[in-house]
C-alpha cells in the first residue's frame, strides 16, 4: 500500500496513486474490450457426406420447377434409393445461395423436408438433416428463419443413438443459433441447456467437439446472461473442466471448443465463483504447464488454437480472485507458472506473434496484485527477455511497460533488482517514439522507479533524459506526466 512507503514519498503519494488508478482504469477498459471480442462463425460438415452421380460435388443452381420435382421424388419416389438420390440432388442444389432462396420461397418446402427428417427411414432422415445443414450455413437470415420448424426435432434427436447424426444436428443447431433470434428463443423454451448437458457424457469425440461448438455459439448470443445461470446449475461446467484436464485422454479439438465456452462464461461475469469452486483456475494453470511442456517437446502442432482461450480464461478469471487467495487457487508454485508463460511467449515470438499480447496480458494480471509473481519474474531473471519484446509493436510495448510498472510499484526491494540494469536505456529509447500511449506508460514507469531509486533519476538526467521529452511537450495528454516526471527526477 502507498501509505506504508517512506515519509519522504508522502508529498507525492497522491500523484503516484493517481498513476496507479489511471493504469487500472485503462486495464479495465482493455479487459472490457477483450471480453466483447466474439468468435461467432458457422461450420459446414461436407467432407464426410457420400457423393453420388459420378462423384460430382459442385453446387448446382436449381430452378423452382426442378426443386418441386426433386421434393416430389423425395416424398413419393418408387423406392427408398430413388428418394435418397433426390435428397442428395437437393443437398447439392442447396449449396448454391440462389437455390436456397428458391427453396424457402416455395410453399410447403420446409414442411416436406421436416417430414422426411421425422420419417422412420434412417437414410432419408440423414439426407434431410444434411439438407437442413446446408440451409443453416446460409449467410441469409431469412434462410435460418425458415428452418425454425425443424429446430425442435433437431433438439430431440440429440438423445439418439447415432453419433454421426447427433454431430450433424449439433452443428446445424450451432449455425442456426448464430443467425436467428427466433431460433434461440424457441430452443431456450424447449430446454436446449438440459439437452446439451445430456450430450456431454457422450464417449464420441466428434459429438463432444460439435457440442462445444454449438454451446460456444449459444454463449455468444445476446441472451447469454439469461442462459448462463441455468448452465452453471447444470452438470455442464464440471464436465467441461473434466474434458480440459491434461493427460493422455485430452483431445485437442474438444479442449479448444470447451475452453472457448469457458471463456464466454467467465466474460459474462454472471457467477464466476461457481467456476472457482469447481477448480477452474488449477485446471487452466495445469493446461498452461502442459502447453509449455508440449513446446519443449516440439510437439506444438495446433497448440496455438488451445493456447489463446487458455490465456484469456486465466487472465479474466484471475481478476475474480482476491489477492490473498491467488496462491491457494492456483495450487502451483509461482515460478512454474511464470516459467511456463515465458516458454510460450518465446514460442509465440517465433511462430505466432499475434498471440504475444495474450500472454503479456496474463503476465500483467498475474503481477498486478501479487508480490510473489513479481518475485518469480525477478528470481528467474526474466526482465531482460521481457525488455527484448519492447521494439515489436506499440501494443506489446504498452503491455511490457505495464508489467514492469506492476513490479516497480511493489517497493524499493523490487526496484533494487531492476537497477542498475538495462531498464533505463530501454526506457530512454521508448521516450523518442511517437506513440503517446507508449510514452505515457514509460513516464509512469520512470516516475515510480525514481521514487524508490533516486540514483536512477540522476542517471536519467546525465543521459539527457529531459531533452528526450522535448518532442512531446506540445502533446496535451502527456504534459502533466512530463511535468511530474521532471519534478521527480530533479527532486531525486
Amino acid at each position: 500500500m502507498w501509505s506504508r512507503r517512506q515519509s519522504r514519498l508522502k508529498t507525492l503519494a497522491c500523484g503516484v496513486e493517481e498513476l496507479r488508478c489511471r493504469r487500472r482504469e485503462r486495464e479495465a477498459a482493455l479487459r472490457k474490450a477483450r471480453r466483447e471480442q466474439q468468435l461467432v462463425s458457422k461450420r459446414l460438415l461436407r467432407e464426410d457426406a457420400p457423393e453420388e452421380a459420378g462423384g460430382q460435388s459442385a453446387p448446382v443452381l436449381l430452378g423452382e420447377a426442378e426443386v418441386q420435382q426433386i421434393l416430389r421424388l423425395a416424398q413419393r419416389g418408387t423406392d427408398e434409393k430413388e428418394r435418397e438420390k433426390a435428397l442428395v440432388s437437393l443437398r447439392r442444389g442447396l449449396q448454391h445461395p440462389e437455390t436456397q432462396q428458391t427453396f424457402i420461397r416455395l410453399e410447403g418446402s420446409v414442411r416436406t423436408l421436416v417430414g422426411l427428417l421425422t420419417s422412420n427411414r434412417a437414410l432419408l432422415q440423414l439426407e434431410a438433416a444434411r439438407c437442413l445443414h446446408e440451409l443453416s450455413h446460409s449467410e441469409q437470415s431469412a434462410v435460418a428463419q425458415a428452418c425454425l420448424p425443424a429446430t425442435s426435432y433437431l433438439l430431440t434427436y440429440l438423445s439418439g443413438h447415432s453419433p454421426d447424426f447427433i454431430e450433424l444436428c449439433l452443428y446445424t443447431l450451432g449455425n442456426l443459433i448464430v443467425e436467428s433470434e427466433a431460433v434461440r428463443k424457441q430452443l431456450l423454451a424447449q430446454g436446449v441447456v438440459p439437452a446439451l448437458a445430456a450430450c456431454i457424457q457422450s464417449p464420441h469425440v466428434a459429438v463432444l467437439e460439435a457440442l462445444g461448438y454449438a454451446l460456444s455459439q449459444l454463449l455468444q448470443a445476446k441472451e447469454a446472461p439469461e442462459i448462463i445461470p441455468s448452465l452453471l446449475d447444470s452438470s455442464l461446467p464440471q464436465h467441461m473442466l473434466r474434458l480440459m484436464q491434461p493427460g493422455p485422454k485430452l483431445n485437442l479439438g474438444v479442449a479448444v471448443e470447451f475452453t472457448w465456452c469457458l471463456h464466454y462464461i467467465i466474460c459474462s461475469q454472471v457467477n464466476n465463483a461457481v467456476l472457482l469452486t469447481l477448480g477452474a483456475l488449477p485446471t487452466l494453470a495445469t493446461l498452461l504447464l502442459d502447453l509449455a511442456g508440449a513446446v519443449q517437446r516440439a510437439d506444438d502442432e495446433g497448440l496455438e488454437l488451445l493456447a489463446c482461450p487458455v490465456l484469456r480464461c486465466l487472465s479474466n478469471l484471475l481478476t475474480e480472485v482476491p489477492v490473498e487467495a491467488m496462491g491457494e487457487q492456483m495450487e502451483l508454485r509461482d515460478e512454474r507458472v511464470v516459467a511456463a508463460l515465458f516458454i510460450l511467449l518465446q514460442f509465440f515470438l517465433q511462430k505466432q506473434p499475434t498471440l504475444l499480447p495474450e500472454g503479456l496480458w496474463l503476465l500483467n494480471n498475474l503481477t498486478a496484485n501479487s508480490p510473489t509473481f513479481c518475485t518469480s519474474l525477478l528470481s528467474l531473471d526474466l526482465v531482460e527477455p521481457l525488455l527484448q519484446l519492447l521494439p515489436l509493436s506499440n501494443v506489446i510495448s504498452v503491455l511490457v511497460l505495464t508489467v514492469l510498472c506492476n513490479v516497480v510499484e511493489k517497493g524499493p526491494a523490487y526496484c533494487q533488482r531492476l537497477w542498475p540494469g538495462p531498464l533505463l536505456s530501454c526506457l530512454l529509447k521508448t521516450l523518442v517514439l511517437s506513440d503517446t500511449e507508449v510514452v505515457g506508460q514509460s513516464l509512469e514507469l520512470l516516475q515510480l522507479l525514481f521514487l524508490y531509486q533516486p540514483e536512477a533519476a540522476q542517471a536519467f538526467l546525465q543521459q539527457s533524459g529531459l531533452q528526450a521529452l522535448e518532442r512531446h511537450q506540445e502533446e496535451a495528454q502527456l504534459q502533466d506526466r512530463i511535468l511530474a516526471l521532471q519534478q521527480t527526477a530533479i527532486r531525486g
